[in-house]
C-alpha cells in the first residue's frame, strides 16, 4: 500500500475550534442527530454536520489529480463508497469523459439531493455488503467513511471493498498520530465509531486482506 495525499487541501481550508464546539453545543445530542444522515448532517447548521454541503466545484482538482494517478480512461468503471451527494463521482465524469460512476450510501437523503446528473447511479447501502458483482470496478475509493463503522462492519466493508474491485483501490480515513490530535477528533467529530491511529488502520487492512492504497485525515 502507498500513502497518497489527494485530501488535505481541502481539509485545512476549512478553520475549526475544536473546543468550542464542544463548549457550545450539546456534542452527544448533534453526534445523535447526525447519525440519522439526514437533512440536519447535510444541510442543517454546522453543530449537526456539514452546515450546508452544496456543489461548488471544489472537488474537480481531487478527481483530476486521482484520475491521473490511476491512469483513468473512458470506459473505466468507477466506485465510490460512501458518496454522499456523489460531488467527486461527478467531477471524475468531467476529468475524464466515458467513465462510468457507480455509488453507495447509507443517507436516503444524501442521495436524493445528489448532483442530479448522476443521482441514477447511486444506491442506497451498507458498505459492509455490497450490492455489486466480484471484480465488477477498475477504480474503488473510499473517503471519509470507513471510521464510521463499527470494527466488526470495517472488516466486512473492507473485504467488500477488495472483492468488487480489479487493482486499482484507495481509501482515506479520520485518523490521528498523537494526544493532540486524538483529542482534536474527539471534540470534532460527529459520526467515528472506530478511533485508530495509521498503525492500527494498516492492521485492519492487513487483516481483512485489503490492497489498495491509503490516506488519514487528522486534525492538528
Amino acid at each position: 500500500m502507498a500513502r497518497l495525499d489527494f485530501i488535505s487541501k481541502l481539509h485545512n481550508r476549512t478553520a475549526r475550534n475544536y473546543v468550542q464546539r464542544v463548549v457550545d453545543h450539546d456534542k452527544a445530542k448533534c453526534a445523535e442527530v447526525a447519525k440519522k444522515w439526514g437533512y440536519d448532517y447535510w444541510d442543517g447548521e454546522r453543530q449537526y454536520g456539514y452546515g450546508g454541503m452544496h456543489y461548488d466545484g471544489r472537488w474537480y482538482p481531487v478527481a483530476k489529480e486521482m484520475a491521473a494517478h490511476y491512469g483513468l480512461k473512458s470506459g473505466d468503471h468507477i466506485l465510490d463508497i460512501g458518496c454522499g451527494k456523489g460531488f467527486l463521482l461527478y467531477e471524475f465524469t468531467q476529468a475524464v469523459p466515458g467513465v462510468i460512476v457507480s455509488g453507495l450510501d447509507i443517507s436516503a437523503y444524501g442521495i436524493e439531493n445528489a448532483k442530479e446528473e448522476i443521482r441514477l447511479n447511486l444506491t442506497l447501502g451498507n458498505c459492509a455488503k455490497l450490492p455489486f458483482e466480484d471484480r465488477t470496478f477498475d477504480f474503488v475509493y473510499s473517503i471519509n467513511t470507513l471510521h464510521n463503522l463499527k470494527n466488526f462492519e470495517l472488516d466486512a466493508a473492507l473485504r467488500e471493498m477488495q472483492r468488487v474491485g480489479k487493482e486499482r483501490r484507495y481509501i482515506c480515513v479520520e485518523s490521528y498520530q498523537n494526544e493532540h490530535e486524538k483529542a482534536n477528533l474527539l471534540y470534532w467529530q460527529l459520526t467515528c465509531e472506530t478511533f485508530f491511529t495509521p498503525e492500527e488502520w494498516a492492521w485492519a487492512y492487513k487483516t481483512a486482506g485489503f490492497l489498495g492504497d491509503e490516506d488519514y485525515i487528522f486534525f492538528e
